[in-house]
């Protein structure tokens, strides 16, 4: 019987544990029955009462499993974390948030039964119930993502998906301490199969990413896969350089054939501003690459686990 391990990250999700849950065991019990169903729950340092629910399952069900991380590690690590675990035939990842359909996971394991890929993912067509603008800057960062990158994440795309051992075994191959999981998806290659569905909103509790936090893991996203800001910053500098010396021609030209060196001091003012900031600017650019390079080479672990139940599956398993 082949295994199936989903994969969910969980931070401060007490009220959605059990119901996602309730909603696999649906899928299991009326799609899945020839498999070895399993759960990976990995708590990213919860604060409340996630990790006791959690517990709680796994003593009434030895299909659930749990990592639990030393503290709040980001989603990108516990992913990381969970993968790294999961030891299926097949593996799935899954946000606790029910906003990925449960009923996608037997259409996922036939994709992958019949051989047509190494991965079946999933992708939004709509954002129904987000807000206007959030859906606007969405789309605008997967447009800029894939101008940038090369990597060609669609419209939509969730970390759902479903993958065989060849395809998980090369993603965690790649190591890195800065992850964007999206992007190291399509970067491995392989066969992808994209499955599209209708936005759900969540059930309950609150969505923990923020219009900031969402910015920022944008640019995340593009500064790992895309040196391509670095060399905008030195065309700029390049660009006013070149200003610079023609209006310095100018400048020397009004001087010798008018005068008055003193008139237009607002202006000068007001370029010398301009340049600075754009000067600030470039730096910061490069600073975000220095910065990514500088917590690579420290090589600190992605992620630290406190508790978890699989060392004692193992000695269960031991003949």
């Amino acid at each position: 019987m082949k295994k199936i391990t989903i994969v969910v990250p969980c931070y401060n999700e007490e009220e959605t544990v059990d119901a996602f849950f309730q909603e696999i065991g649906k899928v299991r019990e009326s799609s899945l029955g020839d498999y070895d169903l399993e759960i990976l729950y990995v708590d990213d340092g919860s604060s409340d009462r996630t990790l006791d629910e959690i517990r709680r399952l796994a003593r009434s069900d030895p299909h659930v499993k749990y990592l639990s991380l030393s503290r709040n590690f980001g989603k990108e690590a516990a992913l990381y974390a969970g993968l790294t675990h999961a030891d299926g035939d097949y593996v799935a990842v899954m946000d606790v948030d029910m906003q990925d359909p449960p009923g996608l996971l037997p259409e996922m394991v036939s994709c992958l039964e019949k051989g047509d890929c190494q991965c079946a993912a999933a992708r939004r067509i709509d954002r129904r119930g987000e807000s206007r603008l959030r859906s606007f800057f969405s789309g605008c960062f997967y447009k800029l993502f894939r101008s940038l990158t090369g990597i060609q994440v669609p419209d939509g795309a969730r970390d759902f998906r479903m993958m065989d051992r060849t395809f998980l075994d090369s993603f965690l191959e790649l190591k890195e301490y800065n992850r964007f999981s999206k992007g190291l998806f399509d970067w491995v290659g392989y066969s992808v199969k994209w499955l599209e569905y209708e936005n759900r909103e969540r059930r309950r509790g609150s969505t923990k990413w923020s219009f900031w936090k969402l910015l920022v893991y944008s640019f995340d996203g593009i500064f790992a896969f895309s040196n391509t800001p670095a060399i905008i910053s030195g065309g700029i500098g390049i660009l006013f350089c070149l200003l610079a010396f023609l209006f310095l021609l100018i400048i020397f030209g009004r001087a010798l054939l008018f005068g008055d060196p003193v008139a237009g001091w607002p202006s000068t003012i007001c370029i010398i501003l301009l340049i600075g900031g754009i000067q600030m600017f470039c730096l910061g650019i490069l600073g975000q690459y220095l910065a990514r390079i500088y917590s690579e080479v420290k090589g600190r672990p992605v992620y630290l686990c406190r508790e978890t139940n699989l060392e004692q599956k193992k000695e269960d398993e031991k003949p």
